[in-house]
């Protein structure tokens, strides 16, 4: 699986908001192999805020992809919106999937940010009440 994260541009760092490992095929798995290589470091990047979960590998930010998700969900492990909804708490993309689109025409600070994800919670909310 992937850790992702939003951007957040006020603090210039990445949150950690989900880990996908479905929606793969296994060409693309093996292009991510050979894509992600020059990126692998053997420590956090200084500009990922540490999530509470340790990945097996780390890289730097530098692949943008696409995922789906059934549904935004508080998390106590992920550190993206933390304190924004509930103090402690952060923001969870629920069973996220690769969409097959690897976005090359974003870099990491174009994609998605921890502001829009909070957006996308609370219209979520909205449409729940």
């Amino acid at each position: 699986a992937f850790l992702l994260a939003a951007y957040d541009p006020k603090n210039d760092v990445f949150k950690p908001t989900t880990k996908v490992g479905t929606g793969f095929t296994d060409e693309d798995l093996e292009n991510f192999v050979k894509l992600l290589e020059p990126y692998k470091i053997d420590h956090r990047h200084p500009r990922v805020v540490p999530p509470k979960i340790e990945p097996d590998v780390w890289f730097v930010p530098k692949i943008v992809i696409e995922v789906i998700a059934s549904e935004i969900t508080l998390s106590p492990t992920y550190p993206c919106g933390v304190d924004t909804v509930k103090k402690g708490v952060g923001l969870a993309l629920r069973f996220p999937k690769y969409t097959g689109r690897l976005r090359d025409d974003k870099a990491p600070e174009d994609a998605t940010t921890e502001e829009e994800l909070i957006e996308m919670y609370q219209k979520q909310l909205k449409k729940i009440e």
